[in-house]
């Protein structure tokens, strides 16, 4: 059964540091040239397949976007093909105002 799960910043960074999460970033190629997650892998969402998607961290992704619009999207699109989802909520700009690193 495919499940949603949205989590906070702070929650997320939790994860990605006890090395339970990988961070997938779905922004445009020119959003991630300008700044990025350190460690977060890229798959923009104009060229994501949720049906074809295979998760590289064996079910620990968590999605993220700008503002978490886009990965809200991709998530519910995620679960319309019988596969699970993670999004962080508020996403790159929730991870910033959490004070967060980010590099260019």
């Amino acid at each position: 059964m495919a499940d949603f799960t949205e989590l906070d910043a702070a929650k997320v960074k939790a994860l990605v540091e006890s090395g339970d999460a990988l961070l997938v970033d779905l922004r445009e190629q020119e959003e991630w040239n300008a700044e990025r997650i350190p460690g977060a892998i890229h798959a923009p969402m104009s060229s994501f397949d949720a049906a074809a998607w295979t998760d590289p961290s064996g079910g620990k992704a968590v999605l993220f976007c700008l503002g978490g619009k886009r990965s809200e999207a991709v998530a519910q699109r995620l679960i319309q093909a019988g596969k699970s989802a993670t999004h962080m909520k508020g996403g790159l700009m929730a991870w910033k105002q959490a004070g967060f690193p980010t590099e260019a």
